[in-house]
């Protein structure tokens, strides 16, 4: 148990300067990885209502082999989800049906790349910070107890980076977070329009069906 206590507060001595590193390293990396996504995101962008509206046109004019074109010229990810389904129409709704979910899945994991990292960072910086506020305020207090009670220059440099690092853990965080929740936002935002589309052609197949049984 001593041996414990005796690594713990060696550990302590070490201070906080390394825990603001590791936030600041954190938030580098995080930065990094909000501005990959945001490129990710602007460069698949599309006005999705006008295609929404250009396919309802061309599938009510039976025309297949337009839609698909129409589809190929987009770059978003709900035209190459509805792409994957127009490609199997002759096997029938129930097959376009399964490449859809089978895309949406595909196209989710694509989008969500990284975020997981941008999450557990919103998450635990703050904690992190903590940690590093607590391992100031123990080196403090050896700093204290060495000096006789005496506030020094040296106990005054301890307390500033423990609190240092709480701050530092806080600005990590809140960007990682909200830049996270936005991403999310906008995944389902197109994945929403994504099923919009791809319920047009699965209409568009079911009411063929029922003609030709007609």
């Amino acid at each position: 148990m001593i041996d414990i206590q005796e690594r713990l507060t060696a550990f302590a001595m070490l201070g906080a300067t390394w825990v603001m590193w590791l936030l600041i390293l954190l938030s580098i990396i995080g930065v990094a990885i909000i501005f990959e996504r945001i490129y990710y995101f602007f460069a698949s962008r599309d006005d999705v209502r006008a295609l929404q509206e250009d396919l309802r046109l061309l599938l009510a004019k039976n025309d297949v082999t337009g839609a698909r074109e129409r589809l190929s010229q987009s770059k978003s990810f709900q035209a190459k989800i509805v792409y994957s389904g127009i490609e199997v129409v002759d096997d029938g709704p129930d097959a376009v049906e399964e490449r859809l979910a089978g895309e949406t899945s595909i196209a989710r994991t694509q989008m969500e790349r990284n975020l997981g990292f941008l999450g557990t960072v919103g998450n635990n910086a703050p904690f992190v910070g903590l940690l590093g506020t607590v391992i100031g305020v123990i080196k403090a207090f050896h700093v204290l107890d060495e000096s006789a009670g005496k506030v020094t220059s040296g106990l005054m440099t301890e307390i500033g980076e423990a609190l240092v690092a709480t701050a530092i853990g806080l600005l990590v965080a809140l960007p990682a977070v909200a830049f996270f929740n936005y991403f999310q936002r906008l995944i389902r935002y197109r994945l929403t329009w994504a099923d919009a589309l791809g319920r047009d052609l699965l209409a568009y197949l079911k009411g063929n069906e029922r003609k030709e049984k007609g």
